[in-house]
């Protein structure tokens, strides 16, 4: 899990900083779905064990998105951790950039 400590000098509330936490980790979380299903897509099973057809490609697809969620929730492949700092700077510089006299909003 990645730390959501406030960093001294930073223009982020705690909220925004565990918000975009989360979205790294639901992007990591997508990756680590993509690549289970692929992986599961390889496995040849035996019709008389799962069955096979519609209902078993079904479990699959929903056995790996849990993988992938819980997954990316503990760790994962650190994908999360390495995009966070990037993600961080970019949201800063959005609300400085909101911060300035006669922006936008």
């Amino acid at each position: 899990m990645i730390d959501t400590v406030k960093q001294p000098g930073s223009s982020l509330t705690p909220g925004q900083i565990a918000r975009v936490r989360q979205q790294a980790e639901e992007f990591e979380g997508v990756f680590l779905t993509t690549l289970t299903k692929e992986l599961f897509s390889s496995l040849k099973t035996d019709e008389s064990v799962m069955g096979g057809g519609f209902g078993e490609e079904t479990w699959r697809s929903m056995q790996s998105e849990q993988l992938a969620a819980t997954m990316a929730q503990n760790g994962g492949l650190g994908i999360a951790e390495q995009l966070l700092p990037d993600l961080l700077a970019l949201q800063e510089a959005t609300n400085n950039q909101n911060a300035l006299p006669g922006a936008r909003k």
